[in-house]
């Protein structure tokens, strides 16, 4: 709830940026799928200046989707930020996958390689090859292996073979892909965990790997696919199966199909995305 001088304030922002635009173009995406309905949805907005952060956090809680990404194009390259239904996150895969889509899609980049940047994560990019394959490149996770606390086993029915801790989650390792599939997560118990969020993971039975993400503190319970947890999975996986280029799933009810490549302390994260719909949003 806005007290009177948030009220006041929102207010004040609002009537400016009124007299600026009518109106504000938004995208949904759907991203790491080849088909509408799939993958991770998305929501972009394209800003000559950056919104309030309240106005922006307030447009992404009104989508309702898991991220919401806002760029301005500054000299060469966008800035951008991502917002779930509730906070401001430092990273963003597939909302940064569906950012370059649209920019690709609608002429708005003309080069095969958009640099985006974040005052959270500093320099990103995203290439397309020929066949309209997109790459993010990003920085590789640092993980350290933890030990198995009662806080964070109560989390799932299911005991995980090793945790880890990342820049912002925790990744807990499974016998088998089945696991994957069938594990219960207690989103009560997950959300009084100090992180974004969960990401469990096993080797998987037709791709190399595959994972969930839970992220009820950051308010998605369940993530459908989350590229940025695949900096986390990649520098793993690549170094137990020793390779370097590694296909994954996540393993989500939309599924998420991914391509991803160790190189060394940047991760590339490859996929398609599919433009669901262009509207307006009126202030």
């Amino acid at each position: 709830m806005f007290n009177r001088i948030d009220k006041a304030v929102y207010s004040l922002y609002l009537g400016f940026y009124l007299i600026a635009m009518n109106s504000l173009i938004i995208y949904q995406v759907d991203a790491f799928t080849d088909h509408v309905f799939g993958g991770n949805p998305a929501a972009v907005c394209i800003l000559n200046n950056w919104l309030p952060s309240v106005i922006m956090q307030n447009i992404a809680a009104e989508n309702n989707l898991s991220e919401t990404a806002f760029l301005v194009k500054e000299s060469n390259q966008y800035h951008i930020r991502w917002f779930t239904p509730t906070v401001e996150v430092d990273l963003c895969g597939h909302a940064t996958l569906a950012s370059a889509q649209v920019l690709f899609q609608y002429g708005l980049a003309v080069e095969q390689e958009i640099t985006f940047f974040s005052e959270r994560s500093g320099t990103l990019s995203v290439s397309k090859n020929n066949e309209g394959l997109l790459t993010l490149n990003f920085p590789a996770d640092h993980l350290t292996e933890m030990e198995k606390s009662e806080e964070l086993l109560s989390c799932f029915d299911i005991e995980p073979m090793h945790i880890y801790k990342g820049k912002t989650d925790y990744m807990m390792i499974f016998d088998t892909e089945q696991d994957v599939i069938d594990i219960k997560p207690n989103f009560d118990l997950i959300k009084a965990i100090d992180c974004r969020g969960i990401i469990v993971t096993a080797k998987g039975n037709s791709v190399d790997f595959v994972s969930r993400f839970f992220a009820p503190q950051s308010g998605v319970d369940e993530d459908p696919v989350t590229g940025s947890a695949h900096t986390t999975l990649t520098p793993y996986w690549s170094k137990v199966l020793d390779k370097k280029v590694l296909s994954a799933q996540q393993l989500s009810e939309r599924l998420g199909i991914l391509k991803v490549e160790d190189a060394g302390d940047r991760v590339k994260i490859s996929g398609t995305a599919v433009v669901y719909l262009k509207g307006e949003i009126y202030f």
